[in-house]
């Protein structure tokens, strides 16, 4: 028997059954589609982290306190509360540096005339928006002077200009705003960044530093030092300097650990993309399941479909099909069992991936590998759980099929 003609038999056979091919088929198609929608899922995550990460700012060292303890017991980092305004200040003359600036925050409370709005309050140095590649859309930054000064100004993100004045293209500048009944006057709105993970960074207002340290947020350490290396290639060498600055800053002895942290922006994105591929991995390998699911459905229909027409390939033994047309025909059978299903959850993946990204506002990417991957895999599937059922309809005896009832 020729190939198309078992090909055109196995149609015509599914279509005879087509609620029970269907039902059969589902278990593939669940699979496919969730390794399909699942794996675009965690490439779209992993890029956007990246595409986050990298928005941090341009050669990005971030400075953190070190850990606690308490017995035998590691805190979480940051727990030492170490850093200073005296450290921000002595990395800031390194060889290797291009620019520093501290960063203390907190959420507070602002109100305009009889609007208020809860948000995060920023104390940064005039720096910062070339340290984190921030740019303003309106007005200004604050100056150095002003830092000095600790200046009663403010710049504001656009979810603040919205919130407190109706509309985020609105112009707030030269207005005053009660930060913690504190007057601030306006002096700049931030461009819009959107969301960074958990965080909405247009979400905030950011003063000078010795402002909030002094006579906002009465406090006398600083959360974390950002420090931008001169290039690519200095990162390595600005991360050495950092270490020994800070080391001597806070009077360390040799055998003693650092009681703060240094992070490049490599060693974050690596990190993270490390925990995203394993959670896409992890995933994958769950929806894939339901692929080895759906071969055991399809086993198990054909096995029935081999018991139900006994009478058939005892016929057709008869009038001369050899046994290796009978394993042909209901293997292909199997085969096109799986690929119509691989077809129908590849569209199916596609689709959901599209809508996840839309109504749910995940970050999708899909690409060919996993396409490919799924449905090269629900072909396997169908031989493997295709060649039991059909090497028992081959083997049928011609005699006692004709008798089979």
């Amino acid at each position: 028997m020729k190939f198309w003609e078992s090909v055109k038999m196995s149609l015509s056979s599914l279509r005879t059954n087509l609620m029970r091919s269907i039902l059969t088929m589902l278990g593939i198609i669940i699979g496919v589609s969730a390794v399909i929608s699942m794996v675009s899922i965690g490439q779209g995550a992993s890029a956007n982290v990246a595409s986050q990460i990298n928005g941090l700012g341009s050669n990005l060292l971030i400075v953190t306190s070190g850990q606690a303890r308490q017995g035998n017991v590691q805190m979480g980092a940051g727990s030492l509360n170490t850093l200073t305004m005296e450290d921000a200040d002595a990395l800031a003359g390194q060889p290797s540096i291009a620019g520093v600036t501290p960063l203390t925050s907190r959420q507070g409370t602002v109100v305009w005339h009889n609007q208020s709005y809860a948000t995060t309050i920023e104390g940064a140095s005039e720096s910062y928006p070339e340290v984190r590649s921030f740019s303003v859309r309106s007005g200004r930054f604050f100056t150095k002077f002003e830092v000095k000064g600790q200046a009663n100004v403010a710049v504001i993100g656009p979810e603040v200009v919205r919130s407190l004045f109706g509309d985020a293209n609105a112009n707030p500048i030269g207005q005053t705003l009660q930060v913690n009944d504190m007057p601030m006057k306006i002096v700049g709105v931030l461009q819009a960044q959107g969301s960074q993970g958990m965080t909405n960074q247009d979400d905030r207002i950011i003063i000078p530093v010795t402002t909030a340290m002094n006579r906002l947020l009465s406090q006398k350490n600083i959360r974390t030092v950002y420090v931008s290396a001169k290039s690519a290639d200095a990162m390595t060498q600005a991360q050495a300097e950092i270490e020994m600055t800070m080391r001597s800053q806070h009077h360390l002895k040799p055998n003693q650990d650092d009681d703060f942290q240094v992070n490049s922006q490599t060693q974050i994105l690596s990190t993270a993309q490390g925990i995203t591929s394993i959670m896409t991995a992890l995933l994958s390998g769950i929806a894939a399941i339901s692929l080895v699911v759906g071969g055991i459905g399809i086993m198990n229909i054909m096995l029935v479909s081999v018991t139900e027409r006994t009478r058939e390939i005892g016929i057709r033994k008869a009038v001369g099909a050899t046994r290796r047309a009978i394993l042909q025909q209901f293997l292909i059978e199997s085969i096109t069992l799986s690929v119509l299903g691989g077809l129908i959850g590849i569209g199916l993946g596609i689709s959901l991936s599209l809508l996840l990204e839309k109504f749910a506002s995940l970050a999708v990417s899909i690409t060919m590998a996993p396409i490919l991957y799924s449905f090269g895999t629900s072909i396997l599937v169908g031989v493997i759980f295709g060649v039991y059922p059909a090497q028992k309809a081959a083997k049928l005896n011609p005699i006692d099929a004709l008798r089979y009832e």
